[in-house]
């Protein structure tokens, strides 16, 4: 692949995180699409807020993950 290509994919795949963070699933993309590109799912990022204003996207741990999700997926409102 060439520099351009690489730089260009390196940018679809940040835009895909940025979302992801966000708690969203990113436009045209399923959780299977996700899981073969090897990224989380939305809900497995979190975003931290640093005192001089950086932004860091931190994943959460497989323990606090488990903790989060529930164990009967299916919720009636």
């Amino acid at each position: 692949m060439c520099w351009a290509c690489e730089s260009g994919e390196r940018e679809r795949i940040w835009a895909l995180i940025d979302v992801i963070s966000s708690g969203q699933m990113p436009a045209g993309h399923t959780a299977e699409d996700l899981s073969a590109m090897g990224l989380p799912q939305p809900g497995e990022l979190y975003r931290e807020e640093q005192a001089d204003g950086t932004i860091l996207i931190r994943q959460h741990s497989p323990a606090e993950i488990a903790k989060i999700t529930p164990k009967n997926k299916f919720i009636c409102e």
